[in-house]
């Protein structure tokens, strides 16, 4: 709940990029995929460039545009990948039926 709470007082000062160290780790699943669906879209919606660092790749695959992997200490670069899926709306349940979702999780 602090978390959530210190998120959208950060919004409200409209930054220019939001940086989310592992926002929904603490959550269950289900909570999980809806708060950080609801999250994304406010934050598409105030045009907010965020960069979100996760160890859950399906969670990776469903919010971002663009998921870079980085190697151990010194960290590096591992891969680039711009993310595109075929699906109607902008939700994560939506993103993981996507037919390119198996690919970029086979990939990564």
């Amino acid at each position: 709940m602090k978390q959530r709470a210190a998120l959208i007082r950060t919004m409200g000062i409209r930054p220019e990029i939001l940086l989310l160290d592992e926002p929904f780790c603490a959550l269950d699943y289900q909570t999980r995929l809806l708060v950080s669906g609801d999250i994304c879209e406010k934050i598409r919606g105030a045009g907010i460039t965020a960069i979100l660092i996760t160890h859950d790749l399906s969670e990776a695959i469903s919010l971002a545009d663009r998921i870079i992997v980085l190697t151990k200490r010194p960290a590096r670069i591992r891969m680039d990948i711009p993310i595109t899926l075929t699906k109607e709306d902008h939700s994560v349940l939506t993103a993981r039926n996507a037919p390119e979702f198996r690919t970029y999780f086979n990939l990564l």
